[in-house]
């Protein structure tokens, strides 16, 4: 087993990043009810197994906050990544409506980040789902250029779905792109690839489920897939991540436990790579004749 999480070069970005990430949209570091000293371990822990890619936002509670308090002095260890467009109020409490898709949303969101996360700068700006239209309309692209030319941010991005995804991508303007895909969840399979190709950089999130219905889901997808069988001893969840990193345009996913073991499993499957090819490509075959095929 490698003794290093394996690195890829995120699209047309020079930066070098572990293809396992970290998400932190999760309540052991958005919510005040967990422990600041939970939170700063967690933290931690990431950076120590070696990890250096860690996404966050400004409507993900205190996530930003605790990033700054307790890694900010270890910046040199990772790429650091937010988003904006999102709104949200002095205090970074959440308001109504979620996104705002503004000139001036943009700018506040990006200096608010800074300051709580202890940085003079991010290594990539995000807009956090909006439309093309929101984009359109709002000049939005030219105010992402005016924040990375003030040197607040080192690239620009947009974490989006389809049908947004590809009218993006083939404006050619974006570094990255934040897509959800997962072994369950196919339907940008295709759609990743081609903006890769276009020399994009490709974050996938949203690997395992979350909520009583997205799990149902999953489970009845990998039963008729007949998932057990090939994932053998390995079990779902190593399955479900593996099969991610064998995509050949995931340059990184990003993954969010606030757990240690879990954390610890994920380091362990990242580890171990990508499934082999003979039981990647079972693995779609089966899941495309039970009617989870890519678009």
């Amino acid at each position: 087993m490698p003794t290093e999480l394996r690195r890829q070069i995120l699209g047309r970005t020079n930066l070098e990043i572990t293809q396992l990430g970290y998400g932190t949209a999760l309540p052991e570091l958005s919510s005040g009810e967990h422990s600041e000293q939970h939170a700063d371990e967690l933290l931690n822990a990431v950076l120590d197994a070696g990890i250096n890619f860690v996404d966050t936002a400004p409507d993900y509670g205190l996530s930003e906050e605790r990033i700054g308090k307790f890694i900010s002095h270890r910046r040199d260890e990772y790429y650091l990544a937010t988003k904006c467009g999102c709104n949200i109020d002095a205090e970074g409490v959440r308001c109504d409506p979620g996104h705002v898709w503004t000139a001036d949303r943009l700018r506040a969101n990006i200096d608010q980040s800074l300051a709580r996360l202890k940085t003079d700068r991010v290594d990539l700006l995000q807009m956090h789902n909006p439309s093309v239209e929101d984009v359109e309309k709002g000049g939005l692209v030219e105010v992402l250029q005016e924040i990375r030319d003030a040197g607040k941010t080192r690239y620009i991005g947009v974490s989006s779905t389809e049908p947004h995804l590809l009218p993006f991508a083939r404006m050619g303007v974006f570094d990255t792109f934040q897509i959800p895909y997962s072994a369950l969840e196919r339907r940008h399979e295709s759609m990743i690839q081609e903006a890769a190709d276009l020399g994009a950089g490709i974050i996938i999130r949203g690997g395992i489920a979350k909520g009583h219905n997205a799990r149902q889901q999953q489970d009845e997808t990998w039963d008729g897939a007949g998932l057990d069988e090939i994932a053998a001893a390995m079990g779902r969840h190593e399955f479900v991540l593996r099969f991610t990193l064998s995509h050949p345009a995931c340059h990184t996913t990003i993954v969010g436990t606030g757990k240690p073991d879990h954390l610890a499993a994920n380091i362990r499957s990242a580890h171990t790579g990508p499934l082999s090819p003979e039981v990647y490509e079972q693995a779609k075959e089966q899941l495309a004749k039970s009617g989870e095929a890519p678009h």
